[in-house]
């Protein structure tokens, strides 16, 4: 297959599957290999377009929240409901068909915040939560709670460094840079694209003092 580097998916355009709720227009998938995000990156076991289609319904499928501005990096795998049939607590962790409604212990929706970066080949665990900024290595295996602006790597992945001082984060937290309308996004790219926290703020104090006259 030939491989394209340059092509990106936008997940905006081209997810179907109401259980997978995008943000925004930006969000994209590095298909790199041609892969779809739909089928190959996200892996419903129950809850994609063919198991609705040919299961009975026995519990309400998990949801996969996606922030805007969200970069998804190519063969990465985001693994969801249905899966959670496997209870370590029991001496067989076997999926019995009579004993399944019984196994199943959902993990919960998966949230992909804003602004986040997942990385070539990560895999994504049930019920994962990624905090806005979050970033997730190549190849990690990321499950639990993934703060904002911090770098994640390693199986398990953990904690490598914070992109910015606990202060910064805190600060960047409070300006709901997601949430601002096209033209702020527009026009503040370019103290977006820097690491002027006093810049950023001060601009962003104008968009606020404008909307308020």
């Amino acid at each position: 297959m030939e491989r394209k580097w340059s092509v990106a998916q936008n997940l905006k355009e081209t997810v179907k599957n109401p259980n997978i709720i995008i943000k925004g227009v930006h969000s994209y998938y590095s298909n790199a290999w041609g892969a779809d995000f739909e089928d190959d990156c996200v892996r419903y076991l129950y809850g994609d377009e063919h198991s609705l289609k040919n299961w009975t319904s026995r519990w309400e499928p998990d949801k996969l929240y996606i922030g805007d501005y969200v970069c998804i990096g190519a063969q990465s795998v985001i693994l969801m409901g249905g899966n959670s049939t496997h209870r370590m607590d029991w001496f067989s962790c076997y999926p019995f068909p009579e004993q399944i409604d019984k196994a199943y212990r959902s993990k919960g929706d998966t949230v992909i915040s804003d602004g986040a970066w997942i990385g070539m080949r990560a895999l994504i665990l049930p019920g994962t939560r990624i905090g806005e900024g979050a970033v997730v290595g190549a190849g990690a295996v990321a499950g639990g709670v993934l703060e904002p602006y911090t770098v994640y790597a390693g199986n398990p992945a953990r904690e490598i460094k914070k992109r910015f001082s606990k202060e910064i984060i805190a600060r960047l937290l409070k300006l709901k840079i997601y949430d601002w309308p096209e033209e702020q996004m527009l026009r503040l790219r370019p103290l977006l694209c820097s690491d002027d926290i006093d810049a950023l703020e001060r601009e962003a104090g104008k968009f606020v003092r404008r909307a308020g006259e």
